[in-house]
């Protein structure tokens, strides 16, 4: 067996969480949790998505994501799901702009038998020319079925207007014409780039002793890498430019007639710092949930409870790594769009002039505090945590202390970060029409 690598860090958590994160010498980083939940699940998480791709490939990540399930040299397709299915584990993946993660749930049990063959299947994917044009068709129905989606129509929309230059504002599974010419080497050259230890961070979460779960892990990345290929040059282009963009300096406005509507859509985004810039999201965090969270919220009371000018509002504050976007969407009759759109303008300007009240922040406070709680019930709970901050972030450290970083919001900070990064005069506007 591989021997267990030193322990070179150890988060220093709140009480509900101890995790340790260990480094192997070929780059890869494990993160392991005993808790006293029977079953155990491990996570691959790589920081790789959308973002890195160029638009001649977009698309080409989530499509690797499914290719990943078609077998290696080892595994034949359909072997990995059927040793899965037969020990009663569950599997799945997904892809993002920033990461992309594929994990398995196991009884403690199986988790020596089948965390290798997880393992194998991520790093050493065939990628077979016939399998790929077989789930060539899988992926096209997917982009049409997103396309027929009225929600999923506004937000790709939303974030072309928002983004002019990043690659945040292309979707995830790319366009149909892309994916149409998009050719199975090309996908290997993706693959055998992006696909490495030092790019991936493995979390093993659930009832057996740390140690344990370490030694399972680097033995199957040991076993898996013994059969990889060596990388080759990479032949792909640079990815995209992430740099921030600046702030909107006026409104940019779309609007465009949706005959599959029978009510409206109204999105309105503001370009704000991203998990690159970590300490500055906490405030816009929190007056997310000031304007949307619960029926006592303000833009929720306003406009949906009180004055019922929408069907459905929201707010949110979206993190990627290099930017992120403060989101605010309505469904609502066509007539009421104006009225609406005024009313959250002037809702930020509030928030801009007068301080949030200390019953609001407090009510915030209790919302996180209680989310953190329950979002770490489960193993697969605690290991997306863990590999969502490690992988995009790099260190664990905010992910355990973000309830205490909510904590120490004040009113002030949110004033002054409605002033610095939301305008209720500079903002894009996406508005979708039913037909009169």
């Amino acid at each position: 067996m591989t021997p267990i690598p030193t322990v070179l860090e150890a988060s220093k958590p709140p009480r509900l969480n101890a995790p340790t994160v260990h480094r192997l010498p070929d780059g890869l980083t494990i993160v392991a949790e005993q808790i006293p939940v029977e079953a155990v699940n491990l996570s691959l998480w790589l920081g790789v998505g959308s973002a890195v791709e160029t638009d001649a490939i977009n698309g080409v990540a989530h499509f690797l994501e499914h290719m990943v399930f078609k077998g290696t040299a080892r595994l034949q397709s359909g072997e990995f799901e059927r040793l899965i299915e037969q020990r009663g584990a569950v599997t799945n993946a997904a892809t993002s702009q920033d990461y992309t993660h594929y994990y398995i749930t196991t009884a403690p049990q199986d988790f020596a038998a089948l965390a290798p063959h997880q393992i194998e299947v991520v790093l050493n994917a065939a990628i077979p020319d016939e399998a790929f044009e077989r789930e060539r068709h899988v992926i096209l129905e997917e982009i049409r079925r997103a396309n027929d989606n009225p929600q999923r129509r506004t937000f790709y929309r939303a974030m072309e207007m928002t983004f002019g230059r990043s690659p945040y504002r292309r979707p995830v599974l790319g366009p149909a014409s892309v994916i149409e010419a998009l050719t199975a080497q090309q996908m290997r050259d993706f693959h055998q780039t992006w696909y490495q230890p030092q790019s991936m961070t493995a979390v093993a979460v659930g009832n057996l002793p740390v140690e344990q779960l370490v030694e399972i892990v680097a033995e199957g990345f040991a076993q898996t890498q013994a059969h990889r290929a060596q990388p080759a040059p990479s032949t792909l282009q640079e990815p995209l430019h992430t740099e921030p963009e600046p702030p909107f300096q006026s409104i940019h406005r779309y609007e465009q007639t949706d005959p599959t509507l029978q009510q409206a859509r109204l999105v309105m985004t503001w370009r704000v710092p991203g998990m690159d810039s970590l300490p500055q999201t906490y405030a816009l965090d929190v007056l997310a949930s000031v304007l949307s969270q619960g029926r006592t919220s303000r833009l929720v009371r306003d406009l949906r409870e009180d004055r019922r000018l929408v069907s459905g509002i929201s707010a949110s504050n979206m993190t990627y790594t290099h930017q992120g976007v403060f989101y605010i969407s309505a469904q609502l009759p066509a007539e009421n769009l104006d009225d609406v759109e005024a009313a959250i303008a002037q809702h930020i300007r509030r928030l801009q002039s007068e301080p949030v009240t200390d019953f609001e922040i407090q009510r915030i406070r209790t919302l996180v505090a209680n989310r953190f709680i329950f979002g770490n019930e489960t193993p697969g709970d605690r290991a997306g945590l863990y590999g969502y901050y490690h992988s995009v972030v790099g260190d664990l450290q905010p992910a355990l202390l973000y309830p205490t970083h909510i904590q120490s919001v004040e009113a002030a900070d949110l004033m002054a970060a409605a002033q610095q990064y939301l305008s209720a005069d500079a903002y894009s506007v996406v508005i979708l029409k039913p037909e009169a």
